[in-house]
């Protein structure tokens, strides 16, 4: 191909020679300039005649340095005719590259202000490469413009939180300083022996020589000095967006250019000296509030009681993350097994990977799928539907839901026409909540669940009914390690302001010290045996350290005599439990009926009723400790009031609230249904 471009473009290199050599001028003195402030100011202030005991430097307001970055240009329109002399034979489009960028920056803001303005004025690339065409001929054509501006752009500074964040915005004018193509089309691939075409290079025509657009951006401040310091500096990552409105490189045709540019801006500023007198120390005397410390032990005499506990049954089996399988830790029963098994002597059906608190508590819950199906063993006509919930969406819930059916069928002989199943990627009443961001792990775990949903009433808590009911508690007959009122109680009261926390060193009469702690909240229960360990009784020297806030140590000693905690003979007491949904301190309706019509009758006249809440380790501790709090306070509310109907104020309350508290919770928190069990109101019932 012969070209056809008139290389006219001499005068317009002169051009650009000539203000790249400007630019750097400008640099150049820019750094002078900045440089030579520190010796004058320093100059300046030693000159000064004035009595000062210290010299100080504010932070600078104007701000001196160099802008580098790149420009990552976007092309789009259509260009076919590059000048007068040379058109094309297929229209190019759209294109993007990379061209530089390099100014030096003028800034000014006050320390204490939001706004301020910052000054730009320098060489602004706009390089890229048109996405390559085929021509008539079956030819592939590449177009690439190497196009160069003399920028100026004044924008406006807002930092909205008087921070190193700040945002700009303003005016882009641009002086068109180069404007050169070049173009190569290829020959056809038809044809390998062809002489490939020269390569055609150019100006552009029709170039506007300016341009009038927009810009806005943000960047950060980060010292690289001391803040005290009379010379500071401090480098600037930013980001800015120029859209295609006003950015036209040519006054024909319709192609226009985007720009997002990114990079780095390095200032230099010089503190202003001002005489700060140097003030006399004033020695301030700290008084720590005071704080009362008592102990309180009661006399735990071996007659306290058996129970009879009615453990609700939450009507969920979790499954492990990535396996749609019964996880280990459920009990399940091979199909010889099944005749022998009775709700009422579970403690011979056992999980296999548990062990201490949760194994001996969760022994019910963990056979769920066995008492499900001996129920529907003896109700031939109740039907169940079993919905899986997974993140990986409905089908794997499915597969969850499909091994629970398969084991109800396969082992306890459940008719599959009884067993319905459904899918779902979250749960009807999900733990994880929209906009959530903390302990997302252990939420999710909890929501990777098969809900157990039924409308037989022979299958569900009393007084329920429909598909979010609960399945019907069982009652077992337990022996009480230790109820929480015959802890060993200490109270430091004023301890939360007083201290930043505090301990216990605790002495028995042959000198053995225990210590217990730290500890931030002002009540503090410890079971007797943790103290006495194998011992039926003894005297203790109890010693309350505390460190206050302003550093010293507080020393309070008393004595007490405790009496380890020992089961009763005789059944006397009777425990419910009421569980929460996450982070809620309002029973759900159906549990609200359930105290009211079968708890509340079951109360004896003069009795005793001991309430404790609990929560899950999900969620600060502080806040979870009230949210305890205000759990059992809504208990105590529902009960009072069925109390109130039956014309009744003969029961005395004590209510308590453990949070999270790991030596006082019910249940361990590894598994996603200990921690489902933790959400939880215990009620004992205590008769006069």
């Amino acid at each position: 191909m012969k070209s056809y471009v008139k290389l006219n473009g001499g005068s317009r290199k002169a051009w650009s020679l000539h203000y790249l050599t400007t630019f750097k001028s400008v640099i150049i003195s820019t750094m002078i300039l900045a440089g030579l402030q520190t010796p004058l100011l320093a100059q300046e202030v030693k000159n000064k005649e004035v009595q000062l005991t210290e010299i100080q430097f504010t932070k600078p307001s104007w701000w001196f340095g160099v802008a580098a970055g790149a420009n990552v240009n976007f092309y789009q329109g259509s260009t076919q005719q590059l000048n007068e002399s040379f058109v094309v034979p297929t229209t190019f489009h759209d294109g993007q590259g990379v061209g530089l960028y390099l100014a030096p920056t003028v800034e000014f803001y006050r320390p204490d202000s939001r706004w301020g303005i910052i000054l730009q004025a320098g060489i602004d690339g706009r390089k890229g490469t048109f996405d390559q065409v085929i021509t008539p001929c079956n030819c592939p054509a590449d177009l690439s413009a190497n196009i160069i501006y003399l920028t100026f752009e004044p924008s406006l500074r807002f930092a909205p939180f008087k921070s190193n964040f700040y945002l700009y915005a303003g005016p882009r004018l641009a002086y068109n300083l180069e404007s050169s193509f070049a173009y190569q089309q290829g020959t056809n691939p038809a044809y390998p022996e062809q002489e490939p075409n020269q390569e055609v290079k150019g100006d552009f025509s029709d170039v506007n020589q300016m341009l009038l657009s927009m810009q806005v951006g943000a960047g950060y401040d980060i010292p690289l000095s001391e803040e005290t310091s009379q010379s500071q500096v401090v480098l600037s990552p930013f980001v800015s967006f120029q859209p295609y409105f006003g950015q036209n490189p040519r006054s024909s045709e319709t192609w226009n250019v985007t720009t997002l540019r990114a990079g780095v801006t390095l200032k230099l500023g010089r503190g202003h000296a001002v005489a700060v007198p140097i003030a006399k120390p004033v020695e301030i005397a700290v008084i720590d509030p005071e704080v009362e410390f008592t102990v309180s032990s009661p006399r735990n005499t071996p007659a306290a009681r058996k129970v009879v506990e009615t453990f609700p049954i939450r009507n969920y089996v979790f499954f492990d993350e990535g396996s749609t399988e019964i996880p280990e830790r459920y009990v399940l029963l091979k199909k010889d097994q099944v005749k022998d098994f009775k709700e009422d002597q579970l403690e011979s059906n056992k999980s296999i990977n548990l062990s201490g608190r949760s194994d001996r508590q969760m022994i019910v819950y963990y056979n769920i799928l066995n008492i499900l199906g001996d129920r529907m063993q003896k109700n031939p006509e109740t039907t169940v539907k079993l919905v899986g919930s997974s993140e990986k969406g409905a089908k794997d819930g499915k597969k969850m839901a499909e091994s629970v059916k398969e084991y109800l069928v396969n082992v306890f002989d459940i008719k599959s026409s009884r067993i319905t199943i459904e899918g779902r990627n979250k749960p009807k009443i999900p733990s994880e909540q929209p906009g959530g961001t903390n302990e997302l792990v252990l939420l999710r775990e909890g929501d990777r669940r098969v809900s157990i949903e039924s409308d037989s009433p022979k299958l569900l808590m009393e007084f329920q009914n429909g598909p979010y009911a609960s399945l019907k508690p069982v009652e077992i007959v337990t022996v009480q390690e230790a109820p929480v009122e015959s802890y060993v109680s200490f109270d430091a009261a004023g301890a939360d302001e007083a201290f930043k926390t505090w301990s216990l060193e605790i002495t028995d009469e042959a000198g053995h010290v225990q210590y217990f702690g730290p500890y931030t909240e002002e009540k503090v229960s410890i079971p007797g045996a943790s103290i006495l360990g194998s011992r039926a009784e003894g005297d203790y020297k109890i010693t309350m350290i505390g460190q206050t806030i302003s550093g010293k140590t507080v020393r309070k000693e008393t004595t007490t005599h405790l009496v380890l905690w020992k089961p009763a003979e005789k059944e006397e007491g009777l425990r419910f439990s009421i569980l929460y949904e996450f982070d809620e301190s309002k029973a759900i309706p159906m549990y609200e009926k359930y105290l009211t019509d079968v708890v509340v009758p079951k109360i004896p006249q003069g009795g005793t009723v001991i309430i404790h809440g609990h929560t899950d380790i999900i969620g600060e501790e502080v806040y979870n400790q009230k949210l305890s709090v205000d759990r059992a306070n809504d208990v105590k509310r529902i009960i009072e009031n069925g109390l109130a109907k039956m014309d009744r104020n003969d029961v005395k309350f004590e209510v308590f609230g453990y949070g999270e508290n790991p030596d006082l919770s019910l249940f361990e928190n590894k598994y996603p249904e200990e921690r489902f069990y933790n959400r939880t109101v215990i009620i004992d019932i205590i008769p006069k």
